[in-house]
Formats: C-alpha cells, sequence, structure tokens
C-alpha cells in the first residue's frame, strides 16, 4: 500500500505538512536509558505540564525522538499531545550502542525481526509496551520518523546493522530518518551508509552538529542534500548561546537556511521545569527564538521553524511499499 501523498504522521493520525505550525525538531517526551541512570523521565502528568509551556511558547509541534525500548508510551504520548494541544510525531528506530544493555533483545533479533517492528511501528501502531513483550500490544498510535544512532567517530558493526534496519524501513514506508551524531561525528559515513541502502540524503537530518559547530563541514553535508538540526539550545555548558546564534546565521548567510532545524533535545529529568529542573523545553520558543529573530529576521526563522521541517517531515509517497 503506498504512502499517503503529502502527509506528516503524527501520533494522533496523518495531518497536511501546512498544518505543523512552528516545529522544536528534537525533543523526548518520555525517556529511560541505561545510558543516563537516574535521569528517566516517565510521568504523564509532568510531561502534560512541560508540553503545556511548550506550547505556550509558541512552539506547535515537538518531534520526539526516543527510539525502541527507551521508554516509548504511546498511549501517554497521544494523551499528552491532546492535553497540551502540542502535535507530537512520533519516532521509530534504534539508538546507538551505549544506549541499549548488553543483554537487551536489539543485540540478537534477526535483521527481519527488527525491521518488522520498525515497520509496524510506522504503517500498524506502536508496540504499547515498547516491545519488551512478553506479547505485543498494538496501539493506533503510529510513528512517524525513524530514529538512528552513531558512537564518536565510528559507525559500530551493530550500529551498522540496526541503521541498515532502519534504512530499509524508510526506503518502504517513505519515513524521514533521524541520525544521532555524537558530538557531531560520522557524519560523512552515515550519509554514506544511508545512501548505500537507497534512501537519499534529503530524507536525512543529522542531529547534534552544533556541538561541533564547524561551518565547512556543515556546507559539504547540506551540499550533500542532508539537513542539520542544532538541538543543543540552552545547553550553554557546551558554548554560549551567542555561538549558536552566530553559527545559524553564518549557514544561513552561506546559502543553506533551507537545511537547519531547531530543538532542544531535553534528555534529562533535571533539565524538565516539571521535575524542578531547568532551563525546560519550552527554551526553545520562550529564549532562543526571539533572539534568532532580532539576529536573522522574521522569514529566515519562519524558514527554518516552519517551512523546513513541514517539507523534510512529509512521508514520502515514492516509498516502495
Amino acid at each position: 500500500m503506498d504512502p499517503p501523498v503529502n502527509v506528516v504522521r503524527t501520533v494522533l493520525g496523518d495531518v497536511s505538512p501546512g498544518e505543523l505550525g512552528r516545529v522544536d525538531a528534537h525533543e523526548h517526551v518520555f525517556l529511560r536509558s541505561p545510558e543516563l541512570p537516574g535521569a528517566e523521565f516517565l510521568d504523564p502528568d509532568r510531561m502534560q505540564q512541560e508540553l503545556t509551556e511548550v506550547r505556550a511558547s509558541s512552539i506547535d509541534t515537538v518531534v520526539d525522538l526516543t527510539t525502541v525500548g527507551l521508554g516509548r508510551q504511546p498511549r501517554e504520548l497521544a494523551e499528552v499531545a491532546v492535553a497540551s494541544g502540542v502535535r507530537v510525531i512520533a519516532a521509530t528506530g534504534f539508538h546507538r550502542d551505549a544506549h541499549y544493555r548488553a543483554d537487551h533483545w536489539v543485540h540478537r533479533a534477526s535483521t527481519e525481526a527488527m525491521l518488522e517492528v520498525l515497520i509496524t511501528d510506522i504503517t500498524v501502531g506502536i508496540d504499547g509496551s515498547d516491545w519488551s513483550g512478553p506479547f505485543p500490544d498494538a496501539t493506533q498510535h503510529r510513528a512517524g520518523i525513524i530514529k538512528l544512532g552513531a558512537s564518536y567517530q565510528v559507525i559500530s558493526p551493530s550500529e551498522r546493522r540496526r541503521l541498515e534496519v532502519g534504512v530499509e524501513a524508510a526506503r518502504r514506508t517513505g519515513a524521514p530518518v533521524a541520525v544521532h551524531t555524537e558530538v557531531g561525528t560520522a557524519a560523512h559515513q552515515i550519509l554514506d551508509a544511508i545512501s548505500a541502502g537507497g534512501v537519499r540524503p534529503d530524507r536525512v537530518v543529522l542531529a547534534h552538529l552544533d556541538r561541533n559547530p564547524d561551518p565547512d563541514l556543515h556546507a559539504e553535508l547540506c551540499d550533500r542534500g542532508a539537513h542539520l538540526v542544532y538541538d543543543t539550545v540552552g545547553r550553554v555548558k557546551y558554548r554560549p548561546e551567542s555561538d549558536l546564534l552566530a553559527l545559524i546565521e553564518t549557514m544561513v548567510d552561506r546559502g543553506h537556511g533551507d537545511r537547519i532545524m531547531v530543538g532542544a533535545d531535553v534528555g534529562r529529568r533535571q533539565s524538565l521545569t516539571s521535575y524542578g529542573g531547568g532551563p525546560g523545553m519550552a527554551v526553545l520558543g520562550r529564549d532562543f527564538l526571539p533572539r534568532l529573530r532580532r539576529r536573522l529576521g522574521a522569514d529566515a526563522v519562519e524558514r527554518i521553524l516552519v517551512s523546513t521541517p513541514a517539507h523534510f517531515l512529509t512521508l514520502d509517497p515514492k516509498a516502495e511499499s
């Protein structure tokens, strides 16, 4: 069955790209990972509060890039989306090695089984137990993007196997692909692997490139067709926010403003206002966008927040199945 034409798949159903409004292109609404002990956030009431603040900050849509096995709760995700008024695009896919315990099934499952998991999440509904078993728990809440991951400077053999599964799922379903780059490394290798699997670079967004703020590298990746999401907004431990503003301005001035998206990627409870931390998921709309608008003007910010994500997140009708 061919993917529908000109739709974005949200957790509450398919919508037209024009309905997304302003998009925060990288967040996590629920998350639990062995890589982040003590940082998990799984409380629907708190996350409803968090997303309500996001909506009040002028953000309309959040892309939730939590992958298989890391705390996805599709029913609760849908409920939080309804209650907060924020559209949520849920992910399927597999993260880098560090986020899975040695005994997790992703290390021993066949490629056919992993592919079935991803395609089911996209075309039928995300498993209610996040594929933790012992039996399937089908929901109607479907994923609209595939998230994958690589390690620092390399794609490990197990990551490459999962990446190949994710690329095949994208090829069959038309879903876009997001890839975690560790500190912005191995980006060209990731694009090479994805292209070898039959998915075009323009269907890919590379995360965390602002952790490696090299505009020449970023321009090379954009010239290949890739999108970049600068997603450490609010995390000044990495660099002053003014450096990120300057990087975005440089990329816009070099003609790549239509390849850039932004997000806050809040991945620890200590960073959420609903858990008593900060700066909160609303930092993008509340604090960063006004500064970006003053620096670039409204038209450039509209492209980064609205038109580029709407185009990228639309399912590809040329998919094979």
